[in-house]
Formats: structure tokens, C-alpha cells, sequence
């Protein structure tokens, strides 16, 4: 069972953080190369519908999995190693990010997008895109955390 909650979880990881690298790394440049600003706010405003309803389940999994194994592998906070505190400490803090960015600004972009207002929209957008970038950065590093602990003892 643990191995089955272990697969899930870092399945669900790598769909979170490879996401994000997806769309920080490759999607947004691309899109501002190619696209103006109108087409830009509405390509991105379907790529985050979609990610976000991916998200909306994938976080809670992630959490629950993790605490599965925290207290049926390790017993609690208290018998478990160095690294499995930092990556609850990030994992929740990762996921009260998304929980800001998907019910703060991400509802601003969609009814800016609804009225037309495109300032509105571009400016909920950028604080998305900051919301992510910084979601990224800590994702990467809970993973580098997570392989390094995981062989480090």
C-alpha cells in the first residue's frame, strides 16, 4: 500500500512541477514570441482553465498521499527524516500559493476576460505568472530535496 501511495504521490508531483517548468520554461516564451497581446491572454487563459482543474485534484492527492505515508510509514512527524519535514513545510506552502492563484487573480483574469477589460486581465495574469514562478522554484527544490533525502539516510 505504501508503494501504491508512493507512485501516486510522486506522480502527482511530477505532473505539478513539470507543469509549471512546461509553462514558465517553454509555453510563455513561445507565446509572447509568436502572439499579440489579445491572443496571448486568451491562449493562456485556456491553459490555465485547463491546468487548474488538473491542480484542483492533483493538490489535495499530493497532500493526502503525503500525509498517508508521514503517519502510516513514518509514524508521525516525529520518527520521520530531515527531508520529508521540508517537503510537507513546501508542500504546503506550494499549495497555499495555488489556492491564492486560483482564487485570487485567477478569477480576476476570468472576469476581466469576460467584460473585455484586457489591462485587467494582463495585470491578473502577471500575478499568476509570479504566483507559478515562484511555485516552480520551490517544487524544483522539494524535489531535489526529496531525491536527496531519499539516498542520504
Amino acid at each position: 500500500m505504501i508503494t501504491a501511495l508512493y507512485v501516486v504521490h510522486v506522480l502527482g508531483a511530477v505532473i505539478w512541477v513539470g507543469g509549471m517548468v512546461f509553462a514558465m520554461a517553454v509555453l510563455r516564451p513561445a507565446a509572447h514570441a509568436a502572439l499579440e497581446g489579445p491572443q496571448r491572454l486568451a491562449l493562456m487563459q485556456g491553459v490555465f482553465a485547463r491546468f487548474f482543474r488538473v491542480l484542483y485534484h492533483v493538490v489535495p492527492i499530493l497532500i493526502l498521499t503525503g500525509w498517508a505515508m508521514l503517519f502510516g510509514w513514518y509514524r508521525g512527524f516525529g520518527a520521520s527524516i530531515w527531508h520529508v519535514h521540508l517537503m510537507h513545510a513546501a508542500g504546503l506552502v506550494m499549495a497555499a500559493i495555488f489556492g491564492f492563484v486560483a482564487f485570487v487573480p485567477w478569477r480576476r483574469m476570468r472576469a476581466a476576460m469576460e467584460t473585455g477589460d484586457r489591462p485587467a486581465a494582463a495585470a491578473a495574469l502577471e500575478t499568476i505568472r509570479k504566483g507559478v514562478l515562484v511555485n516552480m522554484v520551490i517544487g524544483l527544490g522539494t524535489v531535489a530535496v526529496a531525491t536527496w533525502g531519499r539516498f542520504s539516510g
